[in-house]
């Protein structure tokens, strides 16, 4: 199952956000967006700056750990 690597980031905090989904990446952003209770949950300005579809979850989580370091 395909995977998305992405970064989003917030004018409010001017913060980004590093993470993976399998999910379509408008959904996983509409869920950074919605009221939850998560790290994300601080803003409500999250923009998608950034994506790679990769083969599998797992390639998607290699590159963001690449990223991250």
């Amino acid at each position: 199952m395909p995977a998305t690597f992405y970064i989003l980031f917030s004018q409010q905090l001017d913060r980004y956000y590093i993470g993976h989904t399998t999910e379509h990446i408008e959904e996983r952003l509409r869920k950074h967006l919605a009221n939850h209770q998560s790290w994300t949950s601080r803003a409500k300005d999250w923009q998608l700056v950034y994506s790679e579809v990769h083969p599998d979850k797992s390639a998607a989580y290699q590159r963001e750990r690449e990223v991250k370091a």
